[in-house]
This record gives structure tokens, C-alpha cells and sequence, in this order.
């Protein structure tokens, strides 16, 4: 399980490091792929398999927008031995990176949110907000 926050820097050559804890999850190799709300997402390879097989549940014509937005930019990638990753330029620039970036585990998968987008992101998140959700959803 993907759990916990992490701040990083990214470097000149568009590196980032991947906090131990995740990459034990995430396994030798990953694939890294847009996601929701200018974001990244990494995945582990059955993690991956898993969210691509919800796809085969639907007509190919109502998800053909979906599979191309995850899996049209989604590369693999593979820590070096210092633990980091390189992201994809294209992928850099949906997500919107700069410099500090936060890392954060969200259960089944991972994501690289640009440091202030987060913050904004997650401080709009309040309890109530959650709590409505969860009695929505029958929690």
C-alpha cells in the first residue's frame, strides 16, 4: 500500500527522487502516467494491469478518450541508483513541475504533484467535505 508525503526537488536534468517506502511498492520498475487534476501517477506493473483491465468493461467507444489521455503518454520507468526517476517532458509539462515537488502515496498508486499546485489542492480538501463524501458513497 502507497501511503505518506514527501517533498523533493527536481534537478536541471528533470529528475526526481522516489522515496524508499513508495519504490518498495512501485517495485525495480514502474510506469509513470498523466493523472487526474494536473498531476503524475505512478503505478506498479500489476497496479497498472488492474486499472487498464477497468477499461474492458465498457464499449471501446466510451473509453477510447480515456485510454489514450493514461496510456498515450504513460512510459516506463526505472529508479537509478540513487532512487531517481526522469520525467518525460511532455508529462513535466501537464503536470505543470517546477522545481518542489510533492510526492504522495494514494493507496493503490502514487503521485508527483508540483509542490504548489498541492498545497492549494489539498488545503481546498475539508473534513466536512470528506465526511459528506463518505456518507455519500456509504462509508
Amino acid at each position: 500500500m502507497l501511503v505518506g508525503t514527501y517533498q523533493h526537488n527536481m534537478d536541471d536534468k528533470n529528475r526526481v527522487f522516489i522515496p524508499a517506502k513508495l519504490r518498495e511498492n512501485l517495485g525495480d520498475r514502474f510506469i509513470m502516467s498523466k493523472g487526474i487534476d494536473h498531476c503524475l501517477s505512478l503505478y506498479s506493473f500489476d497496479e497498472w494491469e488492474k486499472f487498464l483491465q477497468k477499461f474492458d468493461r465498457f464499449p471501446a467507444a466510451k473509453v477510447r478518450n480515456m485510454k489514450l489521455y493514461f496510456c498515450g503518454g504513460a512510459v516506463e520507468v526505472k529508479p537509478d541508483s540513487q532512487g531517481r526517476v526522469v520525467i518525460p517532458q511532455l508529462l513535466k509539462a501537464h503536470a505543470g513541475l517546477k522545481k518542489e515537488l510533492t510526492i504522495t502515496g494514494v493507496q493503490e498508486h502514487a503521485e508527483i504533484w508540483d509542490s504548489e499546485q498541492w498545497n492549494e489542492k489539498f488545503n481546498q480538501i475539508t473534513s466536512e467535505d470528506v465526511y459528506s463524501l463518505m456518507e455519500e458513497v456509504g462509508f
